[in-house]
């Protein structure tokens, strides 16, 4: 393959989108090259001047970057949606956060907490705490990273439990999901595509992204923790 198809992509497809890139090679004629970052990174980035041929962020990434002329507005597709969720070592005990008083005793009684800054379901989870009136208790025994698979934190033995889009929690080994957040505090991500306006690979990228939304795509999106579109 003569030709290099660039993609940014949120965390929250990097386990779906690893185990499809060769199909999208396929699909696409092209060598895929994927960059993972946090959809409020990633914008800053685009907005510094880098760009690719495909984003495969949130909507609310998307939105801006079409609102700002990045993406051709006509090219972009739903993909999936997905949750937040808890996770912990494969073994170790299951908290209970059944409810919205069991997720946070839960939270209070964790010895430690790792959640992103960055990510999405970071900063859904900094105001989640400080909604239930916990937030001074939990900062207390966070552990934190910008972005990046935050289970790798609890398996690493920095945090007892972590929070992150159960599809991140999946993608890393050894770490089980607990299960999603009670709806009344959940936040649900949608993730969509689009093509760069300024990409010399349309036609790959367009192709690739034709891919993602096939029944064989959705089947990988659904056994990584996301719900095809």
């Amino acid at each position: 393959m003569a030709d290099t198809l660039s993609v940014f992509a949120s965390n929250a497809t990097r386990a779906v989108l690893d185990e499809l890139e060769p199909e999208l090679e396929r699909a696409s004629g092209a060598r895929i090259t994927i960059s993972y970052d946090p959809a409020q990174i990633m914008l800053k980035r685009v907005a510094a001047g880098e760009s690719a041929d495909l984003a495969i962020l949130n909507q609310a990434a998307t939105d801006a970057l079409a609102a700002a002329g990045k993406l051709l507005p006509e090219s972009r597709r739903t993909l999936a949606r997905c949750g937040v969720g808890v996770g912990v070592r494969a073994g170790a005990p299951k908290p209970d956060i059944s409810t919205v008083d069991a997720f946070k005793r839960a939270m209070l009684e964790a010895k430690s907490i790792a959640h992103t800054t960055q990510g999405a379901s970071g900063i859904h989870f900094t105001g989640l705490v400080e909604r239930l009136g916990i937030a001074d208790a939990v900062r207390a025994k966070a552990v934190n990273n910008p972005g990046g698979l935050i289970g790798e934190l609890v398996i690493a033995g920095k945090a007892e439990i972590a929070i992150q889009q159960i599809p991140e929690l999946m993608a890393v080994p050894g770490i089980e999901v607990v299960g999603p957040l009670p709806q009344e505090l959940q936040s649900i991500s949608v993730i969509t595509a689009g093509i760069f306006a300024t990409s010399q690979r349309s036609a790959a990228a367009r192709a690739a992204l034709e891919f993602l939304t096939t029944p064989a795509a959705a089947r990988a999106f659904r056994a990584k923790g996301l719900e095809p579109a």
